[in-house]
């Protein structure tokens, strides 16, 4: 098959930038299917998103179904008779809208499966201290992230990376290996693999408050990952007790020292302009940090307008 009738589902810009690769590459995408428009920030406005705004750039037909199950979406979906569906960061398929494409539907996940699946691979990989993650293509199946795999390529993590740069490194992998197993499909030369369930998985569930707090206890290495595994989104935080203030704050940046020391582990200690944090083996340098109300800063200009208590600590 030449040139096949591609269904695109997504919503984010990860899925915008293989999209516009497919684009480029003059495959025919047929529809696009992503979330409904929703309000979003302070003032509630009405939000497209980021792959709707593209689509509508280039022309192409949208779909933006609240209910995935419904008749009516599945009946105009079965209208633009898709060969393949191409899935870049969306919601779970019912089969009814997986099983209708001729050759099959399959998805993009920013790990080396069946190593993280679930929401947040790229965050998740970074805040374990992974040297390497990668990107794959599977078919869908009934559950999340289970399918056949198609095709994998592996992507190394440096020591200065973070979720932000890591994203865009997969982004554009992912885009090349969408390319790859759109050309193994239409040329039937693929041979999916069963994903393994006997070992022991790496999971990557959906972050929030309650995953996202820094542990003091934890080593200098272990809240280094961890921070940059949550920059520049969701963001690591924290509590400081500064006297009878208890402050939620929110870390962006830090490095680790070495050493060895006699403090409870979350006393800050300040000397020479640095924000120390200690902890066992050593101690976290916060360089940037926001505090309530206040907006993001490098730490030398928030200990200008920062008063705190000696006894101060994170927790």
């Amino acid at each position: 098959m030449k040139n096949p009738r591609i269904v695109f589902m997504g919503t984010p810009e990860f899925a915008v930038h293989i999209l516009q690769h497919l684009i480029e590459k003059k495959y025919q995408i047929v529809g696009v299917v992503t979330a409904p428009d929703r309000p979003a920030g302070r003032g509630q406005k009405i939000q497209e998103s980021a792959v709707k705004k593209y689509a509508k750039l280039k022309n192409l037909r949208i779909l933006q179904p609240t209910n995935l199950k419904a008749e009516a979406f599945v009946r105009e979906l079965k209208q633009l008779t898709p060969d393949i569906g191409v899935v870049v960061a969306f919601r779970m398929l019912p089969k009814s809208v997986w099983d209708l494409p001729t050759l099959g539907t399959f998805n993009l996940h920013a790990s080396l499966l069946p190593n993280y699946r679930g929401a947040a691979p790229i965050n998740w990989a970074l805040i374990n201290g992974e040297a390497q993650t990668g990107v794959t293509t599977f078919f869908l199946d009934e559950n999340i992230d289970t399918g056949a795999i198609i095709t994998q390529n592996q992507v190394e993590i440096t020591q200065k990376d973070n979720a932000g740069t890591l994203h865009d490194k997969l982004m554009e992998q992912g885009a090349l290996l969408v390319d790859q197993t759109l050309q193994m499909i239409t040329t039937q030369k693929i041979q999916p693999k069963k994903q393994e369930s006997t070992q022991i998985l790496k999971s990557a569930p959906k972050l929030d408050s309650s995953n996202t707090k820094i542990d003091w206890r934890q080593s200098p290495e272990t809240i280094y990952n961890f921070v940059r595994g949550l920059y520049p989104y969701p963001i690591a935080w924290t509590h400081l007790k500064n006297g009878t203030q208890v402050l939620r704050c929110k870390i962006f940046k830090v490095e680790t020292e070495e050493a060895v020391h006699q403090l409870e582990n979350g006393k800050i200690t300040i000397a020479n302009g640095r924000f120390k944090v200690a902890v066992p083996k050593g101690f976290i340098l916060v360089q940037e940090m926001q505090l309530p109300g206040k907006k993001r800063m490098p730490v030398e200009q928030l200990l200008n307008g920062l008063r705190l208590n000696e006894n101060a600590y994170m927790y």
